[in-house]
């Protein structure tokens, strides 16, 4: 017979799980701060002021925590591993500049958004120079192979939130096509932290290969939480997720759960999803009908569901490195990702 084990214990763990990552590269990751705050510094005031106000605003730095992590568990010993985290953050804090432009979001983290304080065309620049000076990082370490996996992710990265947009209020969306829009904009920056690390300490083609799976099914995991959050899943509110809850029903986006609930409606429940998403007319009351419609069809728990089981393709990658600290606190960095709630 299974165990049960209570959702408030489960959640204490995963919150324990990043501590124990955190502490094992606490060391590291000071040094990529400060390789961050340095390489931010501009003679145009706005630059680092606007670049700081997101990268300084209490994010988890799960990206370059992937690559100091993965570059421990191969047994790296040498410095590049810091440059090519900052660089890792750099990237990440860049998409966030101008996605925060794209959605017109007003919340990030709980703050207000660059574009709120500053406007779309400096937090647009000044994502540009971040991605400038994550490229530099790149080409300081020499990897050729590093430069090239971080380089391709910028670009598909890029091509996700294209066809994201592509897809936004087409109710049309099926799951595999919204499937290959988070592999894109969330997965590949996930997959090349983790594969990087190998890259760097000249492990063979197996362990890159099993670090950049490890990296692209965390992402993946890491985005259908996301998913299942945003409409309240889990008693998600604003105040713990740092943004406000139904932020992608307002922007009409097609996400997992949506794709669901339309999948699974009758004729009444898909003409609803059209006319609220499709059609962009919300009216009051629409987006507790839509997390009604949720409920009754199970998308939230389905949406789950896939997290669990790329979560699980994540810890078995794993499994070709020797037991270590680094090792587990990977596998345990997966129940994080899929049990919080924010």
């Amino acid at each position: 017979m299974g165990v049960v084990v209570p959702l408030d214990e489960e959640r204490r763990r995963a919150q324990n799980a990043v501590a124990q990552l955190q502490a094992l590269v606490a060391q590291d990751m000071e040094d990529v701060n400060e390789f961050i705050r340095e390489r931010m510094a501009s003679e145009v005031p706005m630059v680092p002021e606007l670049a700081s106000h997101l990268i300084n605003s209490g994010g988890k730095r799960l990206r370059p925590m992937l690559t100091i992590a993965a570059a421990r568990i191969c047994g790296y010993t040498g410095k590049d591993h810091i440059k090519l985290a900052a660089a890792v953050e750099f990237l990440h804090t860049a998409t966030l500049l101008h996605d925060d432009v794209v959605d017109e979001s007003d919340l990030r983290r709980g703050k207000k958004t660059a574009r709120m304080l500053w406007g779309n065309q400096a937090s647009v620049l000044v994502g540009d120079f971040l991605l400038g000076r994550a490229f530099k990082l790149m080409v300081e370490t020499r990897s050729l192979r590093s430069l090239e996996i971080l380089s391709t992710a910028a670009a598909v990265i890029a091509e996700g939130e294209v066809m994201q947009l592509a897809a936004a209020k087409d109710t049309g969306t099926t799951e595999d096509a919204y499937m290959r829009v988070i592999q894109a904009k969330t997965a590949a920056l996930f997959a090349a932290a983790a594969e990087i690390g190998a890259v760097i300490s000249n492990r063979a083609s197996n362990e890159e290969a099993a670090l950049e799976s490890y990296g692209r099914n965390l992402g993946i995991a890491f985005q259908l939480v996301d998913d299942a959050l945003d409409y309240g899943g889990r008693s998600a509110t604003s105040a713990t997720l740092g943004k406000n809850v139904g932020d992608d029903f307002r922007e009409g986006k097609i996400t997992l759960p949506v794709v669901l609930a339309f999948r699974r409606g009758d004729a009444e429940e898909r003409a609803f999803w059209q006319r609220v998403l499709q059609d962009g007319d919300q009216r009051d009351g629409d987006i507790e009908h839509a997390t009604k419609l949720m409920a009754r069809h199970g998308t939230i728990d389905a949406t789950i569901a896939r997290a669990q089981h790329y979560g699980a393709i994540a810890r078995d990658a794993l499994a070709i490195f020797p037991d270590s600290q680094y090792r587990q606190a990977l596998i345990d960095l997966v129940d994080f990702c899929i049990s919080r709630t924010y």
